[in-house]
């Protein structure tokens, strides 16, 4: 029955598709640097500061609410989620009281990845990664289900890629690895801006590989 759902999530109904996009990092250019910004979601004014730290042309950007402790009543915690632990204890940081900027450039060999979204239906999108090619070791793949923002959304002075939903795999290297899965959308996530976005991170937690997708009409997949 899950194989069944997913398969419907990733393909979507013939008449579906025609009218969404094809998604998937194919032909698209590998990022090579790479800015997390995390914020507080006690903090309102953080979202519009008007010092947001901006990333370089070309790097990947990834924005995360962070739980806050005001819990639920925290201003932004409809955004906030415990993936923002998860990475910040992987980059072995604290959660900011405020906001807090994370660079990093991909290093050294790298897997190649793919990775590809299907159709959102009933509030869940499937999702694919692959990798493949890279030396055997100790790998830490994070698939991540983001939400492009626009310059202005909310008040914000910077466009943000935010993260609405992760998913971490392990990997040896061996041989090539295939996971498909579905995510739940959070509510109020605008299904048409939704893209993924993959880290790849050595056995040491080094960016080694980055990649994201874009979408371009059925047939005309670029």
């Amino acid at each position: 029955m899950l194989l069944k759902l997913f398969t419907v999530l990733l393909a979507g109904t013939a008449t579906a598709a025609a009218a969404q996009s094809v998604c998937s990092s194919d032909a698209q250019p590998r990022p090579v640097h790479l800015l997390e910004r995390f914020v507080n979601a006690d903090c309102e004014d953080c979202w519009n500061h008007p010092a947001t730290p901006q990333a370089a042309r070309a790097a990947l950007v990834l924005d995360w609410i962070v739980p806050g402790s005001k819990g639920e009543d925290a201003p932004l915690s409809a955004a906030a989620s415990n993936d923002a632990l998860a990475r910040l204890q992987a980059l072995k940081r604290k959660a900011p009281a405020r906001m807090a900027a994370v660079r990093a450039a991909a290093a050294g060999p790298a897997p190649r990845v793919r990775i590809a979204q299907g159709v959102p239906i009933n509030d869940y999108i499937g999702t694919s990664i692959e990798l493949k090619g890279g030396p055997p070791g100790r790998w830490r793949a994070w698939l991540l289900l983001v939400e492009a923002l626009p310059a202005g959304t909310e008040g914000s002075p910077v466009a943000r890629n935010l993260v609405r939903n992760a998913f971490v795999t392990g990997w040896d290297g061996r041989r090539p690895l295939y996971e498909a899965r579905s995510m739940q959308l959070r509510e109020g996530t605008h299904p048409s801006r939704l893209r993924l976005v993959a880290l790849v991170e050595d056995a040491q937690g080094r960016i080694r590989g980055m990649a994201r997708s874009e979408c371009a009409p059925e047939g005309e997949q670029r």
